[in-house]
């Protein structure tokens, strides 16, 4: 008996991770991700002068990255919901090897072009995906989910600037370094996402859920326009940041050191982490105001330091901004997501992030154009009190929304 007792126990499937393990490996991964869509941006001033490229084409290197990203969030944003979050995860950690590749044997603009749409296409799977995996994963007695979605930008992409920039500072031959690492951590990524339980319920209709669009649950399309400013004041300068920031601390403030200028995304992302943290247990309105008017504060500290030469006001006023997108940003996402069914959280939150990415691209794109132009000192400051006006339009919009809440009659019992 015992042999036999021991060939079935040799037949028994592995176990699954449990639940925290499987909210917090879901985590790791996203954070990787995003690290990862975060490091070409230091590294773009090594390829800049590598191949001799314009900073025009630099944009456009950085634009079409969130273009290819948008799309597969418009195309594939709610499939996750239907097919199931592990298999979009897997497919989407093997784009990446395949993403991270292409940087790796980059030697013109067009590898460049193509490594950025692929990474575009894995990460606009991924970000869906992975971010309702939190949300199925997430414990009802605490609730991380959106606070790990909405801090995970942050943390992340200050991760894979700062190593970058260490990386060109200190690597013999960083590009080969910083890419070759990835390509192996992607491997082994996948083969740790193949673990992950399923937690969608697969709803039918997954070719029908191919189409583009933005998909909004009625409940919850009320809260995501009031949101809609806010997320595209946040994100518009991040994009700024991370496809200029280390030119405008190099062109205005005279700050060439490799790492020095991986710094302002830095200051920037990290303090959005900070933010989202600190706030975790606020209100989501309260979050989003505070964070809002936080944020304000930070672009105008921006604009002043561009108009004095301030480097110092620069990185304090970039510190300050990050905290105030960190903070607005969770509140939003709280706000959105406040009581969405599971078959519809995939959709939900690609929807999210298409505002945001579109935000981050199209702008940053026009303001890398512009900058050729009339210079960096005045299209950043041009650029700052647009956001500025955005993110005081969201206040507002998020004030009234509430009153008019509160003016509705509640529902009689029958």
């Amino acid at each position: 008996m015992r042999p036999r007792r021991a060939g079935l126990r040799c037949c028994v499937p592995a176990r699954r991770p449990s639940r925290t393990v499987s909210f917090w490996t879901a985590a790791a991964l996203l954070v990787l991700v995003l690290a990862a869509s975060g490091v070409p941006s230091p590294l773009y001033r090594v390829y800049q002068e590598r191949f001799g490229f314009s900073a025009g084409v630099l944009t456009t290197v950085f634009g079409i990255y969130a273009i290819a990203l948008l799309a597969t969030l418009l195309v594939a944003g709610a499939l996750s919901d239907h097919v199931g979050r592990r298999p979009v995860i897997v497919a989407g950690m093997l784009l990446q090897v395949v993403a991270m590749a292409l940087f790796w044997a980059a030697d013109s603009v067009g590898w460049l072009l193509a490594a950025r749409v692929v990474q575009g296409v894995s990460v606009g799977s991924l970000t869906g995906a992975l971010g309702a995996t939190l949300l199925d994963h997430q414990r009802s007695e605490r609730p991380l989910g959106a606070l790990v979605n909405s801090a995970s930008p942050g943390l992340a992409l200050a991760l894979g600037a700062v190593s970058a920039g260490l990386a060109v500072d200190f690597a013999p031959a960083p590009t080969d370094w910083v890419f070759g690492t990835l390509t192996v951590l992607f491997a082994l990524a996948a083969g740790v996402a193949l673990r992950l339980p399923e937690s969608s319920p697969r709803t039918p209709g997954a070719l029908a859920s191919l189409r583009p669009r933005v998909h909004v649950p009625a409940p919850q399309r009320a809260a995501y326009l009031v949101a809609a400013p806010c997320l595209v004041a946040m994100w518009a300068l991040g994009g700024l940041y991370l496809s200029l920031g280390p030119s405008v601390a190099a062109g205005v403030f005279g700050l060439e050191d490799h790492l020095v200028g991986s710094l302002v995304i830095v200051a920037m992302q990290g303090m959005g982490a900070v933010g989202g943290v600190s706030l975790r247990n606020a209100a989501p309105h309260t979050a989003m105001t505070t964070g809002c008017l936080v944020f304000v504060a930070g672009v105008s500290g921006t604009i002043v330091s561009l108009a004095t030469g301030s480097a110092a006001l620069f990185f304090a006023a970039a510190a300050v901004s990050g905290f105030g997108f960190g903070a607005a940003f969770l509140g939003a996402v709280a706000t959105v997501t406040a009581d969405v069914a599971p078959g519809e959280r995939g959709g939900l939150l690609s929807s999210v992030f298409v505002v945001g990415y579109l935000a981050f691209s199209v702008p940053a794109v026009v303001a890398g154009l512009t900058s050729g132009a009339v210079g960096l000192r005045p299209t950043a400051a041009v650029y700052g009190v647009a956001v500025i006006v955005l993110a005081l339009g969201a206040v507002a919009g998020l004030q009234r929304h509430r009153r008019a809440a509160e003016r509705r009659p509640e529902p009689v019992a029958a």
